[in-house]
């Protein structure tokens, strides 16, 4: 993903604040497209009132601790691999 910064070449982790920007800029990108979505099916009389009040009462987080953990497992993973090369 370009528009997330990656780890340095020094092989260290992400820190929580890294963590924190890759989870935000998920959700608000999610959250922009299911608006933008959701916008063109009320236009377009696609969406009834009873989807409407499922989708403000039901929430689904984009991003969880369990993703960011298997993110860092993946990043963990390649560090390791990248040393063995080495």
């Amino acid at each position: 993903m370009p528009d997330i910064r990656s780890t340095d070449n020094q092989g260290r982790r992400m820190d929580a604040r890294d963590r924190l920007i890759v989870a935000l800029y998920a959700q608000l990108k999610a959250e922009r497209e299911t608006r933008e979505t959701l916008e063109w099916a009320i236009r377009n009389g696609a969406v009834s009132q009873e989807v409407l009040e499922a989708i403000a009462a039901d929430p689904v987080p984009v991003v969880t601790s369990e993703d960011i953990a298997s993110l860092e497992k993946i990043i963990a993973l390649d560090e390791r691999r990248k040393a063995n090369r080495n």
